[in-house]
């Protein structure tokens, strides 16, 4: 048996998928993007369902009911009159008919012997009436007929052709018209419009406490700690709130407690070191003790010892990198400057390519950022011989550059170097880049390396504008 399938069959699970996509993609561009209009549209098309089932209900039925017995009557009055003034064809006789007739039926009804339509059915208005009026005089009446709706502002001219001629019939609008149809249609859009209003202030209540919730974890994300958040609004708005401010306090407690942690490493480091200055002084300088001898010690122990300081300092580091430093505006020309004038003074060449804007400013921990510039240009520097930094303003974000013409960095450790203690410079602790990838995550930024234009490497930081 034959293993192969239909021709095109590998790609039937893609229709789907795809209808699936273009579903979303048509959702998105029709539907509002804001919480707040959605549920608006959510409370505002059932509402508009629902007038509109009762407008046809109501009008579609009852007002159409109501015409037809008002048309019907009045359709039964002419007709009747009608048969009248054929059984008594007297002048006499005719003008009492009419006269008592229209005195009956609050109708004024007038004779044009002689006379012929012009005109045939009616002139059509909104609504049923005319239709059940034109329908019931064809039923009850065996002449032709016109029925004038717009000669007077509020009645109607009903016009029947006799053999001796015209019958005028004048009969007041409000015989034949319910109620306006425009009075209806007002009624029923301005409670929509006036319940919408009301729900549209209720929800909007209820969407501040989602704004105010998503603009603190933003915030917070970025680095910049707020107050708790006062709960308010639904009960899974409170709740969401008193988890937010539980996770804030916990993250808080994390960065404090890794301080801490760090400076203890230090502080324990600090404590062989002193040991072994103190060893080294007590060492004695003459006597029996031949210092040839001590030397290949004293030099392991000097080695360890300025291993060590290097080992504090990039602690201590790590553990200021994440402080709690109060965030400011800084002009990134103003942190270029300074980083060149730095790598200058011991011999480098360096440069700022461009700043666009030229008055480019960020917002975030000025120290902290100075240390991440620092880092990464330090670590450059032992790499190249020419760095050039440079920044333009994205969408929503800021891009700094650092480009060197040095090796560069293979792609497969540009990840693995941001690790800490990834160094394979000697006598390096692998935590510059480390720092500085901690600081630029602590404001909701991001750093990478990536091949750079001067044929080195570029490491690319991003950081909200």
């Amino acid at each position: 048996m034959s293993t192969e399938s239909a021709p095109g069959a590998e790609y039937a699970p893609e229709a789907p998928a795809g209808w699936a996509r273009w579903r979303a993609r048509l959702a998105r561009r029709v539907l509002p993007r804001s919480l707040l209009g959605r549920m608006l549209l959510i409370g505002f098309i059932p509402l508009l369902a629902t007038q509109a089932i009762s407008l046809e209900l109501f009008y579609g039925n009852y007002l159409q009911i109501v015409s037809r017995r008002l048309s019907s009557d009045m359709a039964t009055t002419i007709s009747m009159t009608l048969d009248m003034l054929e059984r008594y064809p007297s002048p006499a006789d005719r003008k009492w008919i009419l006269e008592d007739a229209g005195h009956r039926a609050g109708l004024v009804m007038t004779l044009h012997e002689g006379e012929s339509l012009e005109r045939r059915g009616s002139n059509h208005v909104l609504g049923p009436i005319d239709e059940d009026l034109a329908r019931d005089l064809q039923a009850s009446v065996r002449w032709p007929t016109f029925v004038d709706w717009k000669k007077a502002r509020r009645r109607v001219v009903i016009l029947v052709q006799t053999p001796i001629g015209v019958l005028q019939v004048v009969a007041l609008r409000k015989r034949l018209d319910v109620a306006p149809v425009w009075l209806f249609v007002a009624w029923a859009s301005g409670s929509a419009l006036l319940l919408f209003l009301i729900a549209a202030l209720f929800m909007r209540n209820q969407v501040r406490a989602i704004r105010r919730l998503a603009r603190a974890a933003e915030l917070f994300g970025l680095g910049r700690d707020t107050v708790p958040i006062v709960p308010e609004g639904a009960q899974e708005i409170r709740k969401a709130a008193v988890a937010f401010n539980r996770m804030r306090d916990r993250i808080n407690r994390f960065v404090e407690q890794r301080t801490t942690v760090l400076a203890g490493v230090s502080h324990d480091l600090r404590t062989p070191l002193t040991r072994l200055r103190l060893s080294l002084a007590m060492f004695p300088r003459t006597g029996m003790v031949r210092a040839e001898d001590l030397q290949p010690d004293i030099a392991d122990m000097i080695g360890d010892i300025v291993e060590m300081e290097h080992m504090i300092e990039g602690y201590l580091s790590f553990a200021r990198g994440e402080g709690a430093e109060t965030p400011t505006v800084i002009r990134v020309e103003d942190l270029f400057e300074e980083s060149v004038a730095a790598l200058r003074r011991v011999g480098a060449q360096a440069c700022i390519g461009f700043v666009n804007p030229p008055d480019l400013s960020i917002t975030g921990r000025s120290n902290a950022l100075r240390r991440v510039l620092n880092n990464v240009v330090e670590n450059a520097r032992h790499y190249a011989t020419r760095i050039e930094l440079s920044a333009e303003r994205g969408r929503k974000q800021v891009f700094v550059y650092i480009d060197d013409n040095g090796c560069g960095v293979e792609e497969a450790r540009r990840e693995s170097v941001f690790r800490a203690f990834e160094s394979d410079k000697e006598g390096g602790t692998g935590l510059g880049l480390a720092i500085a990838r901690d600081i630029i995550h602590a404001h909701g930024g991001h750093i990478g390396l990536e091949a750079g234009p001067l044929g080195g490497a570029r490491v690319r930081i991003e950081l909200p504008a």
